[in-house]
């Protein structure tokens, strides 16, 4: 049976930002109630083609009025993106036969890129999908803070300092502000891997001090400013996957064993970024150690 395919860094970065902080999704969606919070961000796997949405938001209590939030993110251009995502939807609800209220979230550029011919599903359209577009928040100094650092994944790189600078401004003194730093450190993290620190810091307007101690650096990368110059950038990355696959397991399938921790290890980056995408498909402990029979 084919497999979907590998997380990207992308889908690594939506996984990061919304499983950590899964009311996030509130800031996005203005008109739920409220009172909405207690959202849980889980990684379905749609199993009829082993499709593999970016999220799912559930409600606290099942039962709940709140509707459940499915998220697609969609970068690219794709003239079978809004048949698919009918289509996924439908085995969606064959799936999870509990949820009566539900939403298909699509995060996108914008909106009138090349998803397809809209018309077969209109209805569709018109009453289950929300659009987050990333392109007309970019100038939207009205758009909600979350948006726009979002949106930050297609700002042209020397409009960075200006922008980010206008979107911290937005939320200083609130709290949203230490949200806002970590979200726009984990997109320019994820955008600049390659670069020197430094240098990502003087485009988010960010002290070094500040951007080495943010949540995404250290959870979503594990880098450590001397630990990345002493053992290079891929060591740097594997420690990085290392420490979000860890965490990622003990959540899955609970305390690992001693001899099961020194596997992970010894488990070259390949590998390692293999078992990040095969542990949200993992149920319990038992299928961790398959997986690991089988590497």
């Amino acid at each position: 049976m084919a497999r979907p395919p590998p997380m990207t860094a992308s889908d690594k970065l939506f996984f990061w930002l919304f499983q950590s902080q899964p009311d996030r999704i509130l800031q996005l969606l203005p008109d739920l109630p409220a009172d909405a919070g207690g959202y849980r961000f889980v990684a379905p796997v749609f199993k009829a083609l082993e499709h593999r949405p970016d999220g799912m938001f559930l409600a606290a209590q099942q039962g709940s009025d709140l509707p459940a939030l499915v998220l697609e993110a969609q970068m690219q251009a794709d003239p079978e993106f809004l048949l698919r995502l009918y289509a996924e939807s439908g085995r969606f609800l064959l799936q999870e036969k509990t949820i009566r209220r539900w939403q298909v979230v699509v995060l996108c550029p914008q909106r009138s890129m090349a998803f397809g011919d809209p018309e077969p599903v209109a209805e569709f359209l018109e009453h289950r999908v929300r659009w987050l577009e990333l392109q007309p928040a970019l100038a939207d100094l009205k758009a909600p803070p979350l948006l726009r650092t979002l949106a930050l994944l297609l700002e042209k790189e020397e409009r960075l300092p200006l922008t980010t600078a206008q979107i911290r401004s937005t939320v200083a003194g609130t709290g949203l502000e230490s949200q806002i730093a970590d979200a726009t450190a984990a997109i320019l993290l994820a955008r600049f891997i390659s670069r020197p620190i430094p240098e990502i810091c003087a485009m988010g307007g960010i002290t070094l001090e500040d951007f080495t101690q943010s949540v995404a650096y250290k959870e979503i990368f594990g880098l450590g400013e001397e630990r990345g110059r002493e053992q290079g950038l891929e060591q740097g990355l594997k420690t990085g996957e290392l420490e979000i696959t860890m965490r990622l397991l003990q959540r899955r399938c609970g305390g690992l064993t001693p001899s099961q921790e020194a596997r992970i290890r010894a488990l070259p980056l390949p590998q390692l970024e293999a078992l990040a995408e095969a542990l949200l498909d993992f149920k319990r402990a038992d299928d961790l150690e398959a997986w690991l029979a089988a590497s």
